[in-house]
């Protein structure tokens, strides 16, 4: 069993932290590896990448919004509350290494992703630029501690009551321009990974996204979470969650990601309904 320590609601509600104590995970955790964890006995497994490994306390934190019963289920528990299971730290981690000016880019909870990436790129002596967007100036997270993992900051939000008017990739592609960029890291929806690496590609820079296929074991054995990765079969879990965004098959992992998109909604519905929630 694994107690929330702390419990935090984001982005109006909509996106919740949590503070876990997993000793063992947090000693071992390193950038951009995720955990599964499953609420109770009869709930959903849910991979999710941690935002901060903590191996002095022995704590774990994970961000996720809520979009369906599972996510939902998590949102109920409270301080004191516990996961019934959390597996890792699974995947493979980020490669840190000194390159020069490398850009981060996240939407989304994908920021949440990121942070702990960033951080570690500028740890090992990069010149780190991000830049991170949402819908809305509501829905933004973490840029105090992006700020701080980074030289600088540039905050978008599509409806412009924030920050820039515009996407992430508007202010990637005026970044391109002015710098010597070696590396960009995309992390957020599916959507906007693809038209970060659309943006990379056109001045040939190196890419690296993070892959939320749909997961089950985790381990690489059942092979739900397969993706087309320049041609070949790649599991998101041991052989990812990052790969070369200019070599994934996004619109194959777009429809991948809706097969049960009917089974989510129902399950959801019926939750909502017998917790009466809104």
């Amino acid at each position: 069993m694994f107690e929330i320590l702390k419990r935090q609601e984001m982005a109006d509600g909509t996106v919740v932290l949590n503070e876990i104590s997993a000793p063992l995970i947090a000693k071992k955790a390193k950038p951009g590896q995720f955990v599964i964890l499953k609420a109770n006995e009869t709930g959903e497994r849910i991979p999710l990448t941690m935002a901060e490994a903590d191996p002095k306390k022995g704590i774990i934190t994970i961000i996720y919004q809520i979009v369906g019963k599972s996510t939902a289920l998590f949102k109920s528990l409270q301080v004191g509350d516990k996961f019934q299971d959390i597996i890792g730290p699974l995947g493979k981690p980020t490669h840190l290494e000194k390159m020069g000016t490398v850009v981060c880019v996240g939407g989304g909870t994908g920021v949440a992703v990121m942070h702990p990436i960033t951080r570690g790129l500028k740890e090992v002596g990069n010149n780190v630029i991000a830049i991170i967007g949402a819908r809305t100036k509501d829905l933004l997270i973490l840029e105090d501690k992006m700020a701080a993992a980074s030289h600088e900051l540039h905050v978008c939000t599509d409806d412009g009551s924030y920050g820039h008017h515009g996407f992430v990739t508007d202010v990637l592609k005026e970044v391109l321009e002015k710098e010597d960029v070696k590396l960009v890291v995309g992390i957020g929806p599916v959507p906007m990974m693809k038209f970060v690496c659309k943006v990379t590609e056109q001045f040939k820079v190196k890419t690296l996204v993070s892959l939320n296929a749909i997961m089950v074991d985790g381990t690489g054995m059942c092979g739900c979470c397969r993706v087309s990765v320049g041609g070949k079969t790649q599991f998101a879990c041991v052989d990812g969650p990052e790969f070369d965004g200019h070599d994934v098959d996004f619109e194959e992992l777009m429809q991948r990601l809706q097969a049960y998109t009917a089974e989510e909604a129902a399950a959801y519905g019926k939750y909502k309904g017998e917790c009466k929630l809104a």
